[in-house]
């Protein structure tokens, strides 16, 4: 019952479209989609999400590849680095760049430079992965046919590691689609700043709706097609496999230059510039006498309200990924499937989802903390699901049979034995909510309670306005909070990574 509860409340922001989109009735809709400016709207956001995700793929695969099946030195260090720029959320990036060059980058080609640069390591980092899991056997085999060494990479090993490639390139189009702080920075014109602008400026919040209704539509097509084409190109082992480490091509004297240089241009465009332009607009504030009053304010805002949404969407995903770890009935299934709405759905969708079920439902939490909590909980309770669901699984359920058979209820199972065992991946899952929760933008604009402000929205105030100076604490504040489960993440992955390697002959 708890678990088809948190369901119900997940799937509240689909409820709002669907009954908005009802209630406008069929011309109303028909004549908002076929808008002249809704087609370009559809166009301009599958062209940054595929350019995006090219140059994702590019980047992302040409670095796995030198850091995982290379000799390239010091690849610990650059492996780290190679990560960083997921600590830096990309409305920040994008004020950095906007903050030095002004109208240069911005529209199309900044949007796609600044996205690129934060994304990357979605697809970098699964491809590493798959490339240090890959049987070197069958590259031996194809090498002894005469096969090059790049074209083995590209025929034999690329395709082994195509499901995680693809997983990756899924990530970056989501993040591209339902990103808000970026484009409305560099003023690109995509859904979510058009949502935004058309749900602040107008009376009628129908084309609002409409509008977020389409770009669901259009994630969730791109999610099924992804979801289909990984099916086709899974990979199966068939038998035992190799045991062993992949080979790393060995790099000359001109190789490991053009690899160097490869990863330092890559570094210096994604984490390099950013800090170098924070730096700058850091002494230029603090020279020109910024508060720091405002600045604690805003980050004790910001970590308290974090902390209690990380609280409550764990306390939501408990039940949700209990069931899914030990249960795997029909209802299960689809109770987990109903919780992962908030995947589909862009923030700024949620949020004005929340902004009517405040105003019609539950009017005395509109533009208070609770509702604001809450939207944060359904928006990231994927993640808290996926996470109490992969730390039960990990934990033996012998443990809570003994504890049955000694007399124990359901619920004292649950409380002695079950969560005790998978706390620590719990709390794990709870920081890594509260800290993706800090740099959330389009939900905080629409649902902060009035006279709160977060470190997001002060960023937000003095970017609209050109205050560069001013943003640059902000900024500063929020990479810093971020850093720390990023370099967590790279400190897991190269712990993981085999720590000898065999170079061919």
């Amino acid at each position: 019952m708890l678990a088809v509860a948190v369901a119900l409340v997940a799937l509240v922001p689909v409820a709002y479209l669907l009954l908005r989109t009802g209630e406008a009735g069929v011309e109303r809709v028909v004549e908002i989609v076929w808008r002249e400016r809704t087609a370009a709207l559809v166009l301009r956001s599958l062209a940054l999400t595929a350019s995006v995700t090219a140059a994702c793929l590019v980047v992302g695969v040409t670095s796995a590849a030198l850091l995982t099946r290379t000799t390239v030195r010091h690849r610990r260090f650059w492996t780290v680095v190679a990560t960083l720029p997921l600590a830096v959320p990309s409305y920040v990036a994008a004020y950095a760049w906007v903050s030095t060059f002004g109208s240069e980058v911005t529209g199309y080609g900044g949007s796609v430079l600044v996205l690129t640069a934060c994304t990357y390591p979605l697809v970098m980092l699964p491809t590493m992965a798959a490339l240090q899991r890959t049987d070197p056997s069958l590259e031996e085999v194809a090498r002894s046919h005469g096969r090059s060494p790049l074209r083995t990479f590209v025929t034999v090993t690329l395709r082994q590691a195509r499901p995680a490639v693809a997983a990756g390139s899924l990530l970056v189009a989501l993040y591209t689609l339902s990103d808000f702080g970026a484009v409305s920075i560099l003023r690109y014109d995509v859904f979510t700043r058009v949502i935004y602008t058309s749900y602040r400026a107008a009376f009628d919040r129908t084309p609002a709706a409409v509008l977020s209704l389409l770009l669901v539509v259009i994630t969730v097509a791109i999610t099924v097609a992804e979801s289909r084409s990984r099916g086709r190109a899974e990979q199966v082992r068939v038998g035992a496999g190799v045991s062993r480490p992949p080979l790393r091509a060995s790099l000359g004297r001109r190789g490991q230059a053009l690899a160097t240089t490869w990863l330092v241009v890559v570094a210096a465009v994604a984490v390099g510039f950013p800090v170098a332009s924070l730096s700058f607009w850091l002494l230029r504030g603090r020279s020109a006498g910024a508060g720091l009053d405002r600045l604690f304010g805003a980050a004790s805002a910001t970590l308290g309200v974090s902390l209690l949404a990380a609280l409550v969407a764990v306390a939501m995903a408990l039940p949700v990924g209990i069931l899914a770890a030990r249960h795997r009935t029909r209802l299960v299934r689809l109770t987990e499937h109903a919780s992962y709405a908030g995947h589909a759905l862009p923030g700024i969708v949620v949020a004005l989802a929340m902004v009517f079920f405040g105003v019609r439902v539950v009017p005395g939490l509109y533009q208070q903390v609770p509702l604001l909590v809450l939207t944060y909980a359904i928006l990231f309770l994927p993640a808290a699901v996926g996470v109490v669901r992969a730390s039960v699984a990990l934990s033996s359920p012998h443990g809570e049979e003994i504890a049955r058979s000694l007399g124990h209820t359901s619920w004292g199972v649950l409380r002695r034995v079950t969560v005790p065992l998978a706390a620590p991946g719990i709390g794990a899952g709870a920081a890594l909510v509260m800290l993706t929760c800090m740099k959330e933008l389009p939900a905080t604009l629409l649902l902060r309670p009035t006279g709160m402000d977060t470190l997001a929205t002060r960023l937000w105030t003095h970017t609209s306005v050109d205050e560069y100076a001013a943003a640059a604490p902000y900024a500063a504040a929020l990479v810093l909070l971020a850093v720390v489960p990023t370099l967590f993440m790279s400190r897991e992955h190269l712990s993981r990574t085999p720590t000898t390697a065999l170079e061919p002959s």
